[in-house]
Order: C-alpha cells, then sequence, then structure tokens
C-alpha cells in the first residue's frame, strides 16, 4: 500500500519548487511602434533569456495611454511578478498602482522616464536627459554662431502631459541654447521672444509633421527646430520640405536611433543626442534577477537621482567646445 506523505514532508518538497521556480518579470512601454521602444523590448527579451527570467511584455497604444499601463501594471501584480520594468506614459498618473506594484513585493524599475517623485519607484535607468537636452541647445547655438541672437525657434515637445523625460529635453534644450527656462519642470513659461511657440507631437512622424505645420503657420520664418525624439524630427522635415524650408533650418533632437543617425548623414537632421535603450533594458533584467537572487536593490549614480547609462552628441558638423561623433562612428553605436 502507498503510504501518504508527512506533512514535513510536502512542505520541504513545496519549498524545493518554489526555490528552483523561474523569476517572473514584465516590460511595460509606452508604445510597440516607436524603434526606440522596440529595440529596448529586444534587450530585455535577450537579457531575460540569458538570466532565465520569464519576461511578459506590455505596452500602450500610444504615447500618452495611461489606462493601459495601469492594466498591464495590475496585470503583472496579478501574476506574482518578481520585477517590473516600465517607461512611464505619464510620470505621474501612474504612481498609485506602482506603489501598489511595489507593496505587493515587485522590484519597480522607471526606464528612459522618472516617475514624479523619482522614488516613486526602487531605481530608475535612464539617460540624463536635461543633458542631453543641454549638448543639443550648446551646439545649436555655436552652430547658428552671431545668428543665434535672432533666432525663430519652434520646440515640438511630447504630450499636454508634460512628463518628466519631455520637460527635461526641452528646458535642457533651451539652457543649452542660452535662454532662461524659469521653472525647470514646466514646459512654456519662458519669455524670450526667440521662442516662435510650443507644439505636441507624441512622438510620432505625423505629430512632428502637423506640429511643425502648426508652428509655421504662427511664423513663417522659423530658422531652429528642437525636437523630443527622431520620429518627430522626421515629421517635422517634411513639413518644412513641403514649405520649401527644409535647406533653411536646423533640426536638433534626442535618440541617437539607427535611423536617426543616417538622417544626420542626410543632413535632415543638425545633431542628435544618443541613448542607450537596449542598455538601459538589459541593466534593468540584471537588476531584477539580482533582487531576486540576494533581495539587493540597484543603486544611483553618483549625485543623481537615477543611474545613468549614458548620453553622446551625434553630428557630422562638430563645433568647438561641444564633443560629438560623426554619424559614421555614431551608427558603430546606435542603439546598443
Amino acid at each position: 500500500m502507498r503510504k501518504l506523505m508527512t506533512a514535513s514532508a510536502l512542505a520541504v518538497i513545496a519549498m524545493a519548487g518554489s526555490a528552483y521556480a523561474e523569476t517572473n518579470a514584465c516590460l511595460i512601454t509606452k508604445t510597440d511602434t516607436n524603434p526606440f521602444f522596440v529595440k529596448m523590448k529586444e534587450g530585455a527579451s535577450a537579457a531575460a533569456e540569458a538570466n532565465g527570467i520569464t519576461l511578459s511584455t506590455f505596452a500602450g497604444k500610444y504615447d500618452g495611454d495611461v489606462e493601459t499601463q495601469v492594466a498591464a501594471v495590475e496585470t503583472c501584480i496579478a501574476s506574482g511578478a518578481k520585477g517590473i520594468l516600465i517607461t512611464p506614459t505619464d510620470s505621474r498618473a501612474l504612481v498609485p498602482v506602482i506603489t501598489q506594484a511595489r507593496e505587493a513585493g515587485a522590484l519597480v524599475i522607471a526606464l528612459d522616464t522618472q516617475f514624479e517623485p523619482a522614488d516613486a519607484a526602487d531605481a530608475t535607468f535612464a539617460t540624463d536627459n536635461f543633458k542631453a537636452g543641454v549638448m543639443i541647445g550648446q551646439w545649436a547655438k555655436a552652430k547658428m554662431g552671431e545668428d543665434a541672437a535672432n533666432a525663430k525657434i519652434a520646440l515640438l515637445d511630447l504630450n499636454a502631459s508634460e512628463v518628466s523625460v519631455d520637460y527635461q529635453r526641452n528646458n535642457g534644450f533651451l539652457q543649452g541654447f542660452g535662454i532662461d527656462i524659469k521653472d525647470p519642470t514646466d514646459i512654456g513659461d519662458e519669455d524670450d521672444p526667440r521662442i516662435v511657440g510650443n507644439d505636441v507631437t507624441d512622438g510620432s512622424p505625423d505629430g512632428g509633421r502637423t506640429a511643425m505645420e502648426n508652428l509655421l503657420q504662427v511664423d513663417p520664418d522659423i530658422n531652429l527646430v528642437y525636437t523630443i525624439n527622431e520620429p518627430a524630427a522626421a515629421g517635422a522635415y517634411e513639413a518644412l520640405k513641403s514649405f520649401g524650408k527644409e535647406d533653411g533650418v536646423v533640426i536638433v533632437s534626442v535618440d541617437g536611433g539607427c535611423p536617426g543617425v543616417q538622417d544626420i548623414a542626410g543632413g535632415v537632421i543638425g545633431a542628435t543626442a544618443m541613448q542607450f535603450p537596449l542598455l538601459m533594458a538589459s541593466k534593468g533584467i540584471e537588476a531584477i534577477k539580482t533582487y531576486a537572487d540576494t533581495g539587493e536593490k540597484p543603486q544611483n549614480s553618483e549625485g543623481l537621482d537615477f543611474y545613468n547609462t549614458g548620453v553622446e552628441l551625434i553630428t557630422d558638423e562638430p563645433v568647438e567646445g561641444v564633443p560629438s561623433i560623426t554619424s559614421a562612428e555614431g551608427l558603430e553605436k546606435c542603439w546598443g
């Protein structure tokens, strides 16, 4: 006759099973169409496979889709995810559900975009977005030379929510160009007469095209365009081209994706600040693995409230005092 196991034996088996169970993790991006987030997903998936982590991925339907991201976090909580990597589409609205995830025992790491406050997450792995803006602003000022005093600037931002990555890049650019930014967490409160205006793009080519068309109606003599990212820059260029103004306007951006670096080589974008989304994602997965194994949480870079994954200026028109690399060099590094 088969003997029944004792309660203590069953407990030992249950403990052994849990010790060898794979770690669950989630990646939640703003969209699954922007090349930046496609690369981020590639990095997270490769790192998860290498570290024996089961990864579930989610994305918003568009940049600004808070509801879908909230539902994704709730799904991750219900599945018992040990860690959640997220690029918050709204750095304030998602804080309550992120707090729930942490209370449920998940390590939450923001990628690319900080929460507000930053310590709403356990850590953030990101570009120094303000520094990225400063770099392209300094380059644009030096590139324009004496004409910088008479610049007519269009600012193509992300969306009306003014999330951290949006105001950091925008205001970094303005500061780098030498404009008083007033409140560093606000967009559009400047009074410098060189600013024609701000419009939103949702970080997409269509949005960039529409925003550029809108601002050209305000002032057809715009000669400097800042864009939140390179897809928006591509759309802005198409709008300028349709007005016959593509040769007289300097465009700067942030991203450093391979298509954007090719746009540097093709003269579409003057300079861009390169980010490293694959590194953000892979570092995030490694941090979840460490947390699952030891309980240790990642540390911020010295003097910052996030872990800095680096930024480089890419341009084929270098200027004195602003370190940069060429588009050819950038193509060797784009989105590592």
